[in-house]
């Protein structure tokens, strides 16, 4: 029998049985006696999707190897275990032993985690990189998930996506009226905020809805990704740049019991994989991206039509965002302080960025080299 009619069969696994497996794995205090640990990890996506899938299995199967078999990880792809946005509360109740995700999927649950993953003309993921490594951000994201028995490591970042898919084009901010778009994040806020009417899906229900016109928009990440949804076979305007997500940051989220239960240099072990599935996952989707936007440019002779958003639209949504932003910092403490340190970081990495990155860049346009 194969793996998914064993769960479908089995009911997946109930609730009382998870958590006593759970309370087997890892009892309340540490037990570096044990010799072998037996983990679970869900994500919400799935387990055959470029970078965001595959990067996990290899990474479990790193771990396995650096740990000579003594931390055995399975890993489940989207709804195999649990669904897509399932995953945060399975890994804090104690269910499964960690999750891999991006964190603004639990907006509702912890407000600051939208701070964590991107922000709608904030900072790119060179930028966010480095608050989380040296400018505190990762400090910060850990005080807020141990009061939710978790802690959370950046591993994958996007890099800047498009700025989406649209069934009809946008001239005018006016175009966001009743507009139904798949865009989740604090973008969504956004798009919200101008009028638009936003729906959060899974990575495996936005082609279908797409398609069908049940939604008339949507964004998921960027051409590599978009063309191997299918999103060019739904839409004909793509837009850019993506001012929503211009980092996107993916967390790999572990239950603080599961993870104390850990020899330290198991700890360690994880926490070099996490760190290299932050730099390979970016390098590969920068990597991937011009190539499949050749692709995409080259279907069906050139039927789609790349367009950039115009500057009224931008900045109405530069002014929503930016009332989005200190409104979700104004609720809750925990928000506030994230979001305060990531302006101030913001501002002045900024202000170095424009000095080599800006003026490096126009310097390649000055001489004609792009």
């Amino acid at each position: 029998m194969d793996r998914r009619a064993f769960l479908k069969q089995a009911g997946v696994i109930s609730a009382a049985a998870a958590t006593t497996m759970a309370v087997v794995s890892y009892p309340g205090k540490p037990t570096h006696a044990q010799s072998r640990f037996k983990w679970r990890l869900a994500m919400s996506f799935g387990i055959t999707a470029p970078v965001l899938g595959t990067s996990l299995p290899a990474l479990a199967a790193d771990l396995k190897v650096m740990t000579k078999g003594k931390l055995d990880i399975k890993v489940f792809g989207a709804g195999e275990l649990v669904p897509a946005f399932g995953v945060f509360d399975a890994t804090r109740q104690g269910s499964i032993h960690m999750f891999y995700s991006a964190s603004y999927y639990w907006a509702g649950k912890v407000p600051a985690t939208q701070f964590t993953c991107s922000v709608p003309f904030g900072m790119n993921a060179q930028q966010t990189t480095s608050w989380m490594y040296h400018g505190g951000g990762l400090d910060l994201w850990n005080q807020f998930y141990a009061k939710e028995g978790l802690i959370g490591f950046p591993a994958g970042n996007t890099g800047t996506q498009m700025g989406g898919w649209y069934r009809k084009p946008i001239n005018s901010i006016k175009d966001y009226d009743g507009l139904k778009m798949r865009i989740p994040g604090l973008g969504g806020k956004v798009v919200a905020a101008v009028g638009g009417k936003v729906v959060l899906l899974a990575s495996s229900e936005i082609f279908p809805a797409l398609e069908r016109g049940v939604i008339d928009a949507c964004e998921w990440v960027g051409p590599y990704y978009d063309w191997n949804l299918g999103l060019h076979q739904a839409a004909t305007y793509y837009y850019s740049p993506g001012w929503h997500e211009p980092s996107t940051l993916n967390e790999l989220t572990i239950n603080l019991k599961a993870w104390n239960s850990l020899p330290k240099e198991f700890q360690e072990m994880i926490t070099h994989g996490a760190y290299k599935l932050n730099v390979n996952n970016l390098a590969e989707f920068d990597a991937k991206n011009q190539e499949y936007l050749d692709k995409i440019k080259a279907y069906r002779g050139g039927k789609i039509q790349f367009r950039t958003f115009p500057p009224d639209v931008l900045k109405a949504l530069y002014k929503a965002a930016e009332r989005i932003n200190e409104g979700v910092a104004d609720s809750d403490p925990d928000a506030r302080k994230v979001y305060d340190s990531y302006k101030k970081f913001q501002a002045n990495i900024r202000k170095w960025h424009n000095i080599n990155e800006v003026s490096y860049q126009e310097a390649l346009k000055t001489v004609g080299a792009i």
